[in-house]
């Protein structure tokens, strides 16, 4: 199901030893925020999710703090905006 999510928005969704990850830079608004939402709707999900973005998604909280999630900006690549969302307890 996770594969469909990525279809839809044109992001890349992949799974590594710290989560699930999805790549949303170079997409427009507000593609970004529907895939990173789709992902978390997904069960597959698990409880942490890593984004990588292009800016900060400030439009974004607001719906993460409603569906439970935290979040916590942490260090990426050169002109990446990279967040690490966790269903568990804040950061």
């Amino acid at each position: 199901m996770i594969s469909s999510i990525e279809a839809q928005a044109n992001s890349k969704v992949w799974q590594a030893q710290d989560g699930w990850h999805i790549d949303v830079r170079g997409l427009k608004p507000p593609a970004p925020m529907l895939a990173i939402l789709g992902l978390l709707e997904n069960p597959d999900a698990g409880s942490r999710v890593v984004v990588h973005h292009d800016r900060e998604p400030v439009f974004l909280y607001p719906e993460l703090t409603e569906r439970g999630w935290n979040w916590r900006l942490v260090p990426g690549d050169d002109r990446e905006v990279r967040l690490v969302l966790s269903r568990e307890a804040p950061f």
